[in-house]
């Protein structure tokens, strides 16, 4: 795996004498090989992790050339600020690929039409910025890729407001007066969609078993619950839950090279696991 600060040629576009019989565009063609690279959380700030001073890789890529951010990927408000970032991402050269985390507003996320791309179903937030849905494999350049998005929310100590309680203003009014009251507000900041359905479970086991449990890429926001339970290190900040244990299963079951998730906010490779918790970090893996 290539890393995006690693300063070295990654093998896209390289420069050198073009032979006469090729036009430059048709030499193009031959020397680009497709690229997918993976990233953590973005929480509506793509700006900031992919504009070219953090990514220069991009100055070779084309819109056949990905990047896969592993969850809270930041639909949130469908403000103009966020439309306008959103344009900002479509008009990259690559085209953006993610799951979705526990911050996303999934009254709008589930709001978009299901379409089918590369074999699995998909909502179509731009034309090239695609949210991959729970479940799903995806065929890329011949490797598979299972996508399975959310995640608990952890910052929640303090519980789930819900806006059209009667005491809602003052239980609000007397959290936001502890500086250390973790809290969210229902459909407005928490959505209990945050973690899957039992048809989006049974559609991913299924898949997978139509492909003989075996796929190329994991591509989740949450890790597994050994995993979880590793990273915790007893301090029992993060709890396993449904999600966590039915990736377990996937963990035990599906034969894959790489799992790649973001949701921790660290970059750590855990060889031993074939999986990789990503936040900042960009890696190539194609």
């Amino acid at each position: 795996m290539c890393r995006s600060d690693s300063g070295g040629s990654h093998g896209i576009g390289r420069k050198g004498s073009r032979p006469l019989q090729f036009s430059k565009n048709e030499r193009l063609k031959r020397v680009h090989k497709m690229a997918v690279w993976v990233t953590g959380d973005t929480h509506g700030d793509w700006m900031n992790r992919l504009k070219m001073d953090s990514f220069p890789e991009q100055k070779e890529m084309g819109k056949d050339d990905f990047v896969i951010i592993c969850g809270d990927f930041g639909i949130w408000d469908d403000s103009k600020r966020e439309n306008y970032n959103l344009d900002w991402l479509e008009n990259r050269s690559f085209t953006t690929l993610f799951v979705s985390g526990n911050h996303e507003n999934y009254d709008l996320l589930d709001n978009y039409p299901i379409e089918e791309w590369h074999g699995g179903k998909v909502n179509f937030i731009r034309q090239s910025v695609i949210h991959l849905m729970r479940g799903q494999i995806f065929d890329i350049e011949d490797k598979s890729f299972f996508s399975f998005g959310g995640a608990s929310s952890h910052d929640i100590s303090a519980g789930i407001l819900e806006p059209d309680a009667p005491d809602f203003k003052e239980k609000k009014r007397k959290l936001d007066k502890d500086p250390f009251a973790l809290y969210r507000i229902n459909h407005v900041s928490w959505w209990e969609r945050e973690l899957p359905s039992d048809k989006e479970m049974e559609e991913g086991l299924l898949n997978l078993e139509s492909r003989k449990n075996k796929v190329d890429y994991i591509i989740t926001h949450s890790p597994y619950t050994s995993l979880l339970r590793q990273m915790d290190a007893g301090v029992r900040l993060y709890q396993n839950d449904r999600l966590t244990d039915y990736l377990q299963e996937i963990r035990q079951t599906v034969d894959y090279k790489h799992w790649l998730f973001g949701h921790m906010h660290v970059n750590q490779t855990f060889y031993w696991e074939r999986s990789s918790c990503l936040y900042e970090q960009i890696i190539r893996i194609l």
